[in-house]
């Protein structure tokens, strides 16, 4: 089953000064960040930000090109959690077909907010990010989710991209 999320947040992890996309379940309090790159977090940034570059950007293109092969994006799904790498899928129709695609999840987060489409992760990889393999790696888990928890809009602000 697959859980719809919105972007809580775009934030710079402090300790690794890495990206961070901080997905929350709209129907409740579950968190999930997702490391990205900084070209994907600008990306995703901009269009949160919703600043119109000169020019588009690669996930512009892919919209406008979805678009114009009379296509559209109908959701991504964040599918798979393995050896800590985030999979995922862009869900789309053209001329009344199901078309499935596989997509980094940064990339599938980019091209949603610009398709306008819904956000979703699996319940099996909701159910992975909570577990962690070792204990040593679930207690900086704990700690990490506290801290996204305990995050509140003027905190989301300072960290922002």
């Amino acid at each position: 089953m697959d859980v719809e999320m919105k972007i809580r947040g775009l934030m710079v992890d402090p300790s690794t000064n890495m990206p961070i996309v901080v997905l929350k379940d709209v129907n409740g309090d579950t968190l999930l960040p997702i490391w990205v790159g900084l070209y994907e977090a600008n990306a995703i940034a901009l269009e949160i930000e919703k600043i119109a570059p000169p020019r588009p950007m690669t996930h512009d293109l892919l919209r406008n090109l979805i678009h114009g092969l009379n296509g559209r994006v109908e959701r991504v799904v964040v599918t798979e959690l393995k050896n800590d790498t985030f999979f995922a899928v862009v869900w789309m129709q053209q001329d009344g077909e199901t078309v499935v695609i596989d997509a980094r999840p940064s990339d599938a987060l980019a091209l949603a907010l610009r398709s306008d489409c819904p956000i979703f992760v699996s319940d099996q990889v909701l159910q992975l990010a909570k577990l962690g393999p070792t204990a040593k790696d679930n207690a900086s888990a704990e700690e990490m989710r506290r801290w996204l928890e305990g995050l509140n809009d003027e905190d989301l602000g300072r960290y922002k991209m």
